[in-house]
């Protein structure tokens, strides 16, 4: 049993402990017979386990980019089918290696085209992706952890309980599935189709992504690599709820777009809704957000900002928000509230959201309304959860945690 003292002690050592997620992330077995899944993996950690196998050193950059053109832009999964390659050398690779991405469990298409997957990782964790297609674009919202921790009030996924981080592997994978289901790999010896079914990406599913920082950077490496996916990092947003000190890193070693789940002009309202606004509250936010731009050379920062009625919707939150990112090139996407089973909130009337959207608009700022979208699948904006998660709470419990 600890004593006062040994307990003070340790509270004082967790104190200075540095900013992570608030759960331990246990290791996981390794899968398919010990053999590593290379899928994931930088291009110099690629090249890197091509010369522990055995391949010389002067060959392992080659090897490596000759291994990354058939992942990442053919989409091939078999070692076999890689023909600029020594049937030895296939075989090798084999013999150590895997190529392996998250399993579908569902998959499911709403009435405006929207798909949700389910899809099934290493330990039996399931997390969700979602597929939007519009006119112009196709952005695909990807995962970054199993849950979440922050337990934003009006989020549908902060409803679980964190489990673990996702792998690079695991969030690369999600953008090979969809491009697999999609049928958007190029195939060999016919003309390319330059259109772009997943031209966006946005880290926007379940968890917050700057608590699983060198994952997704990996991750995003991977994806923004100009010989394969080849997505550019304006193509690429990174949304946070906020988590201070990741953001200049985010700027400086992903350089992707920045957004923000704002949701609330003070720190108040927003310490219910967003509750990491108690470790890091408004003012300390906004003067990292002020130095973004600049170090990740982005044109600017997306202010999200969800309308719960009577919530944060007036035309005072509406003026103070204004005065709140001045100075800072921003968009401000109003985000209706998509309601859940057991939400302790509702959305804002359509005529409130539009009185809002003109104040901002006014000021100078792009206030586009986000048209909800898959909501008849349950694939909008914080309604990712996976099937196995089913139990509801009550309305009572949630609105109890919410501090209503």
């Amino acid at each position: 049993m600890k004593t006062e003292s040994t307990a003070e002690g340790a509270a004082s050592a967790a104190a200075m402990q540095p900013v992570v997620q608030d759960v331990i992330t246990l290791p996981r077995k390794q899968a398919a017979q010990g053999r590593a899944n290379i899928v994931g993996l930088t291009r110099e950690q690629l090249r890197a386990a091509l010369v522990d196998i055995g391949t010389p050193e002067n060959q392992a950059k080659m090897r490596a980019a000759q291994l990354w053109q058939w992942l990442y832009h053919w989409g091939v999964r078999d070692f076999a089918a890689m023909t600029n390659l020594s049937k030895s050398y296939r075989a090798l690779l084999a013999e150590h290696f895997a190529i392996r991405l998250p399993e579908i469990v569902s998959r499911q298409v709403s009435a405006d085209g929207t798909r949700k997957y389910l899809l099934r990782i290493d330990g039996g964790h399931e997390v969700e992706s979602v597929y939007i297609p519009e006119e112009s674009r196709g952005t695909l919202c990807i995962s970054s952890q199993v849950g979440c921790t922050l337990t934003c009030s009006f989020c549908h996924t902060g409803t679980q309980k964190l489990v673990r981080n996702l792998t690079a592997a695991e969030i690369v994978g999600q953008v090979m599935v969809a491009r697999d289901d999609l049928g958007e790999w190029p195939v060999p010896g016919q003309p390319k189709n330059e259109t772009r079914l997943i031209s966006n990406v946005v880290l926007m599913g379940m968890g917050e992504p700057l608590y699983n920082f060198e994952n997704v950077r990996d991750a995003m490496k991977v994806v923004m690599d100009g010989e394969g996916i080849s997505l550019s990092r304006r193509r690429i947003t990174l949304s946070t709820s906020g988590v201070v000190p990741e953001i200049a890193r985010t700027a400086e070693e992903i350089g992707c777009l920045l957004a923000v789940s704002f949701h609330a002009t003070t720190d108040a309202v927003r310490d219910k809704l967003v509750p990491i606004n108690k470790r890091w509250n408004i003012k300390a936010l906004l003067g990292a957000l002020r130095d973004y731009p600049r170090l990740s050379n982005s044109e600017r920062i997306t202010f999200e900002y969800v309308m719960l009625k009577g919530v944060n919707d007036s035309d005072e939150d509406a003026r103070r928000l204004v005065k709140l990112i001045a100075g800072i090139p921003a968009k401000i996407n109003l985000i209706p509230f998509n309601e859940w089973p057991g939400a302790p909130y509702e959305r804002s009337d359509w005529a409130r959201i539009e009185a809002f959207a003109d104040i901002v608009y006014k000021a100078g700022y792009a206030s586009p309304i986000r048209t909800p979208r898959g909501e008849d699948i349950m694939a909008a904006c914080g309604q990712l959860k996976s099937a196995t998660e089913r139990a509801r709470k009550s309305r009572a419990e949630i609105a109890a945690e919410a501090g209503h």
